[in-house]
């Protein structure tokens, strides 16, 4: 119990890396996600395109992903250091399933919205940011949590790599210790002490929505 004491600082110290990973692949997935989302329903010239390549992040495993970013670029001669392949992998799963939690919430619009908004003399972009978006953004929001959740997860995937994350730390301090039950029994109560706020989110989040209707 001492020994997994003295760790605590450089397993608390690797939870900052495992949020830096979960916020920048977050930010920039949501970027491609809701590209992803506008040119599936902007143009049917666009929609095949967006429909390939969320099919093919959805349809690939994470950890696929992720080996492709990091070996196979180095293979064709792109070496990309292991915290940059671990954003981009995790950035791309983002956007494929962020986009499709999008393009779900624009087509959910009723269309009386878009008649609506040319009635007004809204074009496509405005009606999409000042009428249409707004209500797509409420109604993905609790589904966009709640992948979240799922994202911060992920992240342990990067410990693969040699990310030093908290996962990569637990099974560090486990071996060192020799107390693997309690440093996992740790690192499982962080993530879920992580997890925990935005799965409570996004189910109040659910209750509200059906409270409007």
């Amino acid at each position: 119990m001492e020994t997994v004491i003295a760790y605590l600082p450089a397993i608390f110290a690797s939870t900052g890396i495992t949020l830096m990973l979960f916020i920048t692949a977050a930010l920039i997935g949501a970027t491609g996600g809701l590209a992803i989302a506008v040119a599936h329903t902007a143009h049917p010239l666009l929609r095949i395109p967006a429909r390939l390549i969320v099919s093919v992040i959805q349809g690939t495993p994470t950890l696929l992903q992720l080996f492709v970013v990091h070996y196979g670029l180095a293979i064709l001669g792109l070496r990309l250091p292991p915290l940059i392949s671990a954003v981009v992998a995790l950035a791309i799963f983002a956007s494929g399933f962020l986009g499709e939690i999008w393009r779900g919430a624009m087509e959910a619009v009723p269309r009386t919205q878009w008649d609506a908004s040319r009635s007004l003399g809204f074009g496509r972009l405005h009606a999409m940011v000042l009428l249409v978006g707004p209500q797509a953004l409420w109604i993905a929001l609790p589904a966009t949590v709640g992948f979240l959740v799922s994202l911060l997860k992920t992240t342990s995937l990067a410990s693969i790599i040699g990310i030093v994350d908290l996962t990569k730390t637990g099974t560090m301090v486990a071996n060192l210790s020799f107390e693997p039950m309690l440093v996992y029994g740790i690192v499982a109560a962080i993530y879920f002490a992580l997890c925990w706020p935005l799965s409570l989110l996004s189910r109040r989040l659910e209750r509200l929505q059906h409270g409007a209707r």
